[in-house]
Formats: C-alpha cells, sequence, structure tokens
C-alpha cells in the first residue's frame, strides 16, 4: 500500500467521525431541546434517550478518529443511524413541500451506514490505534 492509499483510510475515518463529534456536542449543548425532539418523535424516555444519544455519537465519533475497536464501533454506529433515520426521516409521511429533504436525508444517512459498514468489514486502516 503506498502513501497516498494509507491515507485515504485516515481521512475517511476523520470525515466520519466529524459527523458524529459534531453532532453529539451540539445535542450536548442543546439538551433541553434535543430531549424535546426525541419525545417529540415518540422515544420513551427522552431525556435518559439524550444521554445514550451523546454517548453514542460523540463517544463514538472520538473512537472512530483514533481507530479504536473501529470495527465495533463502526456497527454500533450503523444501528444508531438506522434507528435515527427510521425515526426522523420518514419521507413517506410528509406532505409534498417536505418529502424530497426528508428523502434526501434518509439516502443520505444510508449511504453514511454504507460508509460505516466499510470499515466494520476493512478496519480503519494503518493510521489507527488498532491497526488492522
Amino acid at each position: 500500500m503506498n502513501g497516498t492509499s494509507a491515507a485515504l483510510p485516515l481521512v475517511g475515518r476523520i470525515l466520519m467521525a466529524a459527523l458524529f463529534i459534531i453532532a453529539g456536542a451540539g445535542k450536548l449543548m442543546g439538551f433541553a431541546g434535543t430531549a424535546g425532539y426525541l419525545g417529540k418523535l415518540g422515544f420513551p424516555m427522552p431525556e435518559v434517550m439524550t444521554v445514550i444519544t451523546i454517548l453514542i455519537e460523540l463517544g463514538g465519533g472520538i473512537l472512530l478518529l483514533l481507530g479504536w475497536q473501529t470495527r465495533w464501533v463502526a456497527w454500533l454506529l450503523a444501528i444508531f443511524v438506522v434507528i435515527a433515520t427510521l425515526a426522523a426521516h420518514r419521507f413517506w409521511e410528509f406532505d409534498a413541500a417536505q418529502a424530497m429533504n426528508q428523502r434526501n436525508h434518509f439516502l443520505k444517512n444510508f449511504a453514511i451506514v454504507g460508509g460505516l459498514l466499510f470499515l466494520a468489514a476493512f478496519g480503519p486502516g494503518r493510521a489507527a490505534v488498532d491497526r488492522r
């Protein structure tokens, strides 16, 4: 593996991790709003679910960035994204004005799941704590 192709998994992990770290930090800073939104979506115990969400996004994002336990973290994040997508982006339930936007979020999230599955299958690359 040459230097460029060796760096690509690291760049990919950094970009993927940034999504989760920024989202988790935003939920932490806006805890009450996040809990309210999760309650509106029908999640039980929205405050507890908010804590779990922040731990998964922020913690998972940091672990992804470091490349530690990457395969397990990728599976956890993929499952989390599928659940979040099915809860929040049910485009088929929206009116025509909102349906396209929600469908785009739905498809974007499933593309993220695809990237996470690649990490689960192939690992973090050489520039990682796991080094697999």
